[in-house]
């Protein structure tokens, strides 16, 4: 489970799309930015491949709940 999840627009103009995401996964910081389509871009050091679907799946959720609300 990740957690202390926080985003960030990008841009200052909020009707521009795009966020900078950060999070704690087994006890390492990940970041990277969320694009509109959903994909997510790792800045450094992504999760490990048997990782990521369940990351994406869940970050995905956060940031519909948090954002689209």
């Amino acid at each position: 489970m990740l957690m202390h999840f926080q985003y960030n627009p990008l841009f200052s103009n909020q009707n521009i799309p795009g966020w900078s995401i950060s999070f704690y996964y087994k006890k390492k910081r990940y970041t990277g930015i969320y694009h509109q389509t959903g994909t997510i871009e790792w800045i450094g050091t992504a999760p490990e491949q048997v990782d990521l679907g369940p990351l994406k799946s869940q970050i995905h959720e956060l940031m519909l709940f948090h954002v689209y609300e």
